[in-house]
């Protein structure tokens, strides 16, 4: 009988928010897979457990997935761990979690902290569904044309985003929603929930970021005056930008959008 492929869950931030189901999973589990083994190894010694820990991450997830699958089919019990939060949500774990199910292995989740949950449920959004992005392109026009691309659902996207980009992202996001709450280093010392109306940001730790694209009218009749200039002046092709407006406005027509688009690049 093969083993099991437990996908734990560990604190995002705050120790205390460690279950004891996820403890005693990582007690009694034959083999520890961690994204970073240094990280893992600190986050056992505080919980008190001693356990084997192999490093799994994004270099390492396909090389050594025939090798873990074959350590589940002989019967060994596998944790799979990501630094924080939950493993295959935008972190290492997909290929093996769904390798396990195509051998009939059971995967078994050990639920626990989530960021983009977390940071939906403290955003104030009166929503019941939201769209989960996690983190975008780092740059260039496919950063932007995913963006737009969760935005045309219509519902709050939750976006991860580092302090790096952080300030980018809000600005980009600005003229094609109409609320945007942030979360800085959530569950940590230093934790912040705040609306964003343009002002400063303080880039440094981890961000969620919940997005609220505009309302859409029925038939709009002209396009964002601030989304067209911040178009104007990105180095996006007229082709790209007349699609990222149609997905905003699905209603205009596409030469209607061309015609405007033109209209105000050529100010």
């Amino acid at each position: 009988m093969s083993g099991n492929l437990f996908v734990v869950a560990t604190p995002i931030g705050n120790m205390g928010d460690i279950s004891e189901r996820a403890r005693s999973v990582l007690e009694s589990a034959d083999l520890i897979l961690a994204e970073d083994s240094r990280v893992s190894a600190s986050l056992l010694a505080r919980l008190g457990i001693k356990a084997r820990i192999a490093s799994y991450h994004k270099f390492t997830e396909v090389r050594e997935l025939e090798k873990h699958i074959a350590e589940l089919l002989e019967g060994k019990n596998i944790a799979m761990i990501s630094d924080a939060g939950t493993p295959a949500v935008s972190d290492p774990g997909k290929y093996l979690v769904r390798a396990a199910l195509e051998r009939g292995i059971r995967v078994t989740p050990v639920p626990g902290a989530n960021a983009a949950v977390s940071a939906f449920s403290c955003s104030g959004s009166m929503e019941n569904s939201f769209v989960f992005c996690g983190f975008l392109p780092s740059k260039g026009a496919e950063r932007a044309a995913k963006c737009n691309d969760f935005l045309s659902f219509g519902l709050p996207v939750v976006f991860y985003e580092s302090p790096m980009r952080i300030r980018e992202l809000l600005e980009m996001l600005a003229p094609a929603c109409e609320r945007v709450v942030v979360s800085r280093e959530l569950t940590k010392q230093f934790e912040e929930i705040f609306v964003w109306n343009g002002g400063e940001v303080k880039e440094k730790g981890e961000f969620t970021v919940v997005a609220e694209p505009k309302k859409i009218d029925a038939v709009p009749t002209s396009v964002d005056s601030k989304l067209l200039e911040l178009l104007k002046n990105s180095n996006l092709s007229v082709r790209d930008s007349t699609e990222m407006i149609s997905r905003l406005y699905p209603n205009m027509k596409s030469n209607e959008i061309k015609k405007l688009f033109m209209s105000s690049k050529n100010k």
